[in-house]
């Protein structure tokens, strides 16, 4: 089965945009609400970094048969969402799923 370079792009977009609210949320946010007193930060980026991470869930598990990730491949990028920089140190793994030019 061929590859949906197009669908795998907008998943690996997905996944750096997640990877990066979960550092902004931990980066930022979270000290801006313990040390800044501005609780507002968290609720706000922790909200958007909650929508990012159900989104690339759900991708994740259409993509094991619609891009075709595979299953491992698909598992492990939803376990690496979980930890910050694992949907970056990942993505070497999707990117070589595209077929090179």
């Amino acid at each position: 089965m061929a590859v949906d370079t197009r669908r795998l792009l907008q998943l690996r977009v997905l996944s750096m945009i997640e990877g990066t609210s979960t550092l902004i949320l931990f980066g930022i946010a979270m000290p801006m609400k313990y040390f800044g007193d501005t609780p507002e930060a968290v609720s706000i980026v922790g909200s958007l970094h909650g929508a990012f991470f159900v989104a690339l869930a759900g991708a994740c598990l259409w993509g094991i048969r619609g891009i075709p990730l595979g299953r491992n491949l698909g598992v492990l990028l939803m376990a690496a969402a979980v930890i910050p920089f694992g949907p970056f140190l990942v993505d070497h793994r999707l990117k070589a799923l595209a077929p090179s030019d």
